[in-house]
């Protein structure tokens, strides 16, 4: 049985703090675990959710249907990345591993073995050749994307989980974040520590380059997030407005706003230039994910055992 999908108009499920508000939103139903991790598909025609019910699901992001159910086998999925090309989905487990699906079929490509803990967070390259993993084993690691080979294992030295970890835009670099409340940026072939950015007070929950490399997002258990110069470390701006964790965080395409989400049962967009909130969503359950689909006009956010989508224009 697929999914269910309910049409809530924004009045329904969620309210608007500011004049901007959605036009309307969708809820995917259909994980009857909590959603850990979701993202739009680069074309933006589909979401990939991933949850604790140990299912990867893909969704019509225009209608809403579940278009495809994947088992994990992994004791539940913690996150998901749809490859540059939108053919591959990676997913993290609490099983200790990543593991490669196609897009289309469902079926398992590869199986990404050597973290000694569960997985925490997955980036695909940029080009697509590579895969990032973060685990609560203290590690980053670097994959070839096509044979799963291990390509590089950078230890970052701390005795805190690696919470999330991205791929610049020229994929050479990575950025981390993790419990020592730090952001850290790396470089993607040798593993060497590039670059610094503190001024966290909490674990570093979620990061993020900007479209053009020059700047880094990152959210905190702090309750903020805050945005940094990528050549300097120099913090740059501090979004504030939630009232619990920040779990996660995400550029639009164009660079120019700026999604996080919250425990506090909101999502707030942001001006990426000025800071300024520019419209935040009441949700009835904990944020745990939030990603911009490629226009940067709608919304996709993990929300309890649901994912919901709306429109930002």
């Amino acid at each position: 049985m697929t999914g269910a999908l309910t049409l809530l108009l924004a009045a329904c499920g969620f309210a608007s703090d500011s004049p901007a508000k959605p036009r309307a939103a969708l809820a995917l139903r259909g994980h009857d675990k909590w959603v850990s991790s979701v993202c739009f598909s680069p074309d933006g025609k589909t979401i990939a959710s991933g949850a604790g019910d140990d299912t990867l699901r893909i969704w019509d992001a225009t209608t809403g249907k579940e278009l495809h159910r994947i088992r994990a086998d992994g004791k539940g999925v913690t996150a998901v990345c749809v490859s540059p090309d939108g053919k591959r989905i990676v997913a993290g487990t609490w099983d200790k591993v990543a593991k490669v699906f196609d897009a289309n079929s469902g079926k398992e490509l590869l199986t990404l073995k050597g973290h000694k803990e569960n997985l925490t967070a997955v980036c695909f390259a940029p080009d697509g050749t590579k895969i990032a993993t973060g685990s609560g084993d203290d590690t980053l690691k670097v994959w070839d994307a096509a044979t799963g080979k291990l390509l590089k294992t950078i230890d970052a030295d701390n005795e805190y989980d690696v919470t999330c970890v991205c791929f610049s835009p020229d994929g050479l670099k990575i950025v981390s974040g993790d419990g020592d409340k730090v952001v850290t940026v790396w470089d993607a072939e040798t593993g060497d520590e590039l670059l610094t950015c503190t001024g966290h007070d909490a674990t570093v929950t979620s990061v993020s380059f900007s479209p053009d490399g020059k700047r880094i997002l990152s959210g905190s258990q702090d309750h903020t997030a805050r945005v940094w110069d990528a050549k300097t470390g120099q913090e740059l701006l501090t979004l504030k407005g939630h009232t619990e964790d920040v779990t996660s965080v995400a550029f639009s395409a164009d660079g120019k706003r700026i999604v996080s989400g919250s425990d506090d049962k909101t999502a707030r967009v942001w001006d990426a230039a000025t800071g300024d909130e520019l419209v935040a969503l009441k949700a009835t359950d904990g944020v745990s994910s939030v990603g911009f689909d490629r226009a940067g006009k709608r919304v996709v956010a993990a929300c309890g055992n649901t994912v919901k989508v709306w429109d930002i224009k």
